[in-house]
């Protein structure tokens, strides 16, 4: 029976990695749950698997579960309770699937406790990946990526040398403009953007999509968990999402991981591995799909992407800020403040007036996010 705790529980990742524990109650057992505003769903949590511990959003939502949930569940709430429930819940394993920067502190406090960690947090890697990753190592603590493109490519490594992989390829669907030239951006809707072709996900990480900061994200992300230089680290547009990513080799042999678009098979997988189960997902029929498409990657349509790459090399605090500008930029863009364009104009624009500062601490990446927030919570771009 593993004791798992799941931050970010009300999310897409969150509510999918319940419905995959749910059908497995023999093997999992739910000791801590957190989500943000979604008090009402959360308290449906709550109730279907009754955790030991709760937080949520803040204390006004904390004072609503405490007099709804059973007896015995300690409620918590805000930044305070996600790293109680990360470090103290007595899990052996952490879903860290928030949405944002806020996940760092708790994914670095859910290592420090000894817990292996199922990641969907992109930014926990993006921001601080040599903190964690060192973190991780010193503490025997093993990371499993949840996103699809990179539980690809471990699978696709299992029993292999990692020094005679070539290159990474990560699949990109091309999100919900695909189909749209840069000169018929101007104007679209965040109603449109919300539209993903292919994946069921949470609006950031849709927009996300559809700017391609999403596969910014993902490079860097795969540069911490695979230990390889951007350079050999390649996006491969591919619309229908069947090949989730794929390992070169230097004998030139290519393996890939291919399946239906369905997160509950990496999610499963992460919580399951080395095994692997029965899965609810719909299998894939290769013959009913017929087809497969591939195109190179335009960086001159998707420059958020080359963004992303700059970023990366530059090293330091350069991620931290790509990534802290986009949420910003994203977040104004769902309120209709921005057009869709200026998501990327804003990240530019932050980026260029930072100063980047090389092997930053936490209190130096903290502080690094909090200023770029507040550029471009202000950028006019």
């Amino acid at each position: 029976m593993k004791k798992i705790a799941i931050l970010g529980s009300t999310g897409s990742i969150g509510t999918q990695t319940l419905d995959v524990v749910s059908r497995m109650p023999e093997h999992f057992e739910v000791v801590g749950l957190a989500a943000g505003n979604n008090v009402d769903l959360l308290l449906e949590q709550v109730h279907a698997f009754k955790p030991q511990w709760v937080s949520a959003g803040n204390e006004a939502l904390a004072d609503r579960i405490r007099a709804e949930a059973p007896q015995g569940v300690r409620v918590l709430s805000g930044e305070a309770g996600l790293t109680e429930i990360a470090s103290h819940a007595g899990a052996d394993y952490v879903v860290c699937s928030l949405i944002g920067s806020v996940g760092l502190k708790s994914t670095l406090a859910a290592i420090e406790a000894g817990s292996d960690i199922g990641l969907a947090n992109k930014e926990s890697l993006v921001t601080a990946g040599h903190l964690v990753m060192d973190k991780a190592k010193r503490r025997g603590v093993s990371i499993l990526p949840i996103d699809s493109e990179h539980s690809a490519i471990f699978q696709c490594l299992n029993g292999e040398d990692v020094s005679t992989i070539n290159r990474l390829i990560v699949t990109a669907s091309g999100g919900s403009f695909r189909h749209l030239g840069r000169e018929e951006l101007t104007g679209v809707t965040v109603e449109d953007a919300l539209k993903h072709p292919n994946w069921s996900m949470g609006a950031k990480i849709t927009i996300d999509s559809a700017t391609m900061v999403n596969k910014g994200l993902e490079v860097i992300e795969a540069h911490w968990l695979f230990g390889l230089p951007y350079d050999r680290i390649d996006v491969m547009l591919h619309p229908e999402s069947i090949v989730h990513s794929m390992v070169e080799f230097v004998d030139t042999s290519v393996m890939a991981q291919l399946g239906n678009p369905d997160m509950r098979v990496p999610i499963q997988y992460a919580l399951t591995y080395p095994k692997r189960v029965v899965s609810p997902a719909t299998p894939l029929d290769l013959l009913k799909q017929g087809t497969l498409h591939f195109k190179p990657m335009d960086f001159d349509r998707y420059p958020c992407l080359l963004l992303a790459y700059e970023a990366g090399r530059s090293g330091g605090t350069a991620t931290t800020v790509y990534s802290a500008a986009n949420e910003v930029a994203v977040a104004r863009f769902l309120r209709k403040e921005i057009s869709f364009l200026a998501i990327e104009r804003i990240i530019e624009d932050v980026l260029a007036k930072h100063a980047g500062i090389s092997d930053p601490d936490l209190e130096t990446i903290l502080e690094t996010d909090a200023w770029a927030r507040s550029e471009a919570s202000a950028s006019e771009v």
